[in-house]
């Protein structure tokens, strides 16, 4: 079983396909910004930073799947980034349930990226925080958007942590099995 999983991960299309995932979560992103006009608010930037490192491992498998070192690097990348957007979107659910509850919640109104990872600054279209946290304007199936990127998130960690596991497997030379 391990050895069929880094098989896969040592194949082009398996990092194609996730590089393509983590695209179209991004196009989607933006297409509710700007086609549906519904701003996003701090955690939802904190969430497509995150899908954008799941973007980034998948195109740094992509380049080398069959190397060692930057499989693991791009496994490593797609684990922290599902770590991050799933804290983030935890954390935009809770925002939420308890404005939901009547509650008071509030979260930042600017981002706080790194100076040496200034994605607000780089590429203000996709990365600058226009909106308010806690606001649910959209539903699919009953649950909001924050819900189904906690969902997307925390599918992408567990394939990631799966895939991981799979590098301790043995691929077999031998031709007969």
């Amino acid at each position: 079983m391990l050895a069929t999983i880094k098989k896969i991960s040592r194949h082009r299309l398996s990092w194609f396909l996730l590089l393509l995932s983590a695209l179209a979560l991004l196009a989607s992103g933006l297409y509710f910004q700007y086609g549906l006009n519904l701003q996003p608010c701090i955690k939802c930037i904190y969430i497509r930073a995150a899908f954008a490192g799941i973007l980034l491992a998948g195109l740094l498998g992509l380049l080398a799947p069959k190397n060692g070192f930057l499989r693991i690097l791009a496994i490593a990348l797609w684990l922290i980034s599902a770590g991050i957007g799933l804290y983030q979107a935890m954390e935009l659910v809770n925002i939420e349930q308890t404005l939901a509850a009547g509650g008071f919640s509030s979260c930042a109104l600017f981002a706080e990226f790194p100076a040496w990872l200034a994605l607000d600054k780089w590429l203000p279209a996709v990365f600058e925080v226009t909106g308010s946290c806690g606001g649910v304007d959209w539903q699919f199936a009953g649950l909001s958007m924050a819900y189904w990127s906690m969902l997307i998130s925390g599918a992408y960690l567990l394939s990631a942590a799966i895939v991981l596991v799979g590098q301790f497997g043995r691929i077999s030379n031998n031709p007969y099995r």
